[in-house]
């Protein structure tokens, strides 16, 4: 609980760039939002690894980067060559927050987005059907699992 309220407190502290005078309203809103994460997300039901998150941003940042410059030159080409497909994807992850993890990365990268999610498998839209994209979403996948201290399912 006390990373939760440093976190919270480093949140409203560069929200407001560090002002004093808004201390007030601070304390209220960091409150409001420990308890609502306390309800959403009890202490204890999950377990993070540091050098997880270190390196699911890491893959998640370079990742985000070449795909978007990979994007922004087929999309400058006169005939940008897509090969649009909804691919169906068996997920390993467990259901629950990983999964959620998963499909919001997968949203934020450059040429995917998510269509629908079932209990055992994902659709997701992808510029270029030709791309390894199922290779990512397990690699993707691994990161995930080891951010979150979980073993992926046999798939």
């Amino acid at each position: 609980m006390f990373l939760r309220i440093v976190l919270f407190i480093a949140v409203w502290w560069i929200l407001t760039q560090g002002r004093a005078d808004s201390w007030g309203v601070g304390l209220i809103s960091i409150v409001s939002a420990l308890i609502v994460s306390l309800v959403l997300l009890p202490p204890g039901l999950f377990r993070f690894s540091l050098a997880g998150i270190f390196f699911f941003l890491l893959y998640f940042l370079s990742r985000s980067l070449k795909s978007g410059i990979q994007v922004a030159l087929m999309a400058a080409r006169l005939d940008p060559g897509f090969h649009p497909n909804i691919q169906k994807i068996p997920l390993r992850l467990p259901e629950g927050l990983g999964r959620v993890i998963l499909v919001n990365t997968l949203n934020l990268m450059p040429g995917t987005l998510s269509v629908d999610l079932t209990a055992s498998s994902l659709y997701l839209h992808v510029l270029d059907e030709r791309q390894p994209i199922e290779t990512q979403v397990r690699d993707i996948e691994k990161l995930i699992a080891h951010m979150l201290c979980v073993e992926l399912e046999e798939s």
